[in-house]
């Protein structure tokens, strides 16, 4: 099933400031032609604008365009995160499982 929200928002710091909730959820983030990095939060928010301030990560070096979210309690959250994770399979989750 994919995210719950279909668009994506714009991957930059006003971007992310004006869509992102500070609320506990899953994130995805891509660049147009593939999904970079998914990955679950306490705070979806604060770990976005830290993606972006992480200069000369391969997230960034794959040139991410756009973020989606999905409201996610902690209890279902894992859960979800890995069934997305099987289905769009983004090319930083089969790097490093450390991202999260």
């Amino acid at each position: 099933m994919p995210f719950e929200q279909m668009i994506p928002r714009p991957f930059t710091n006003s971007g992310v400031a004006a869509y992102a909730p500070s609320s506990s959820g899953i994130y995805g983030i891509s660049n147009g032609r593939e999904w970079i990095f998914i990955g679950e939060s306490d705070n979806i928010r604060d770990t976005l604008l830290g993606h972006l301030q992480d200069a000369g990560s391969f997230l960034l070096e794959r040139t991410p365009t756009g973020f989606v979210y999905e409201l996610c309690g902690l209890g279902g959250r894992s859960g979800r995160h890995d069934r997305l994770i099987l289905e769009y399979e983004p090319i930083c989750n089969r790097r490093s499982s450390s991202w999260a």
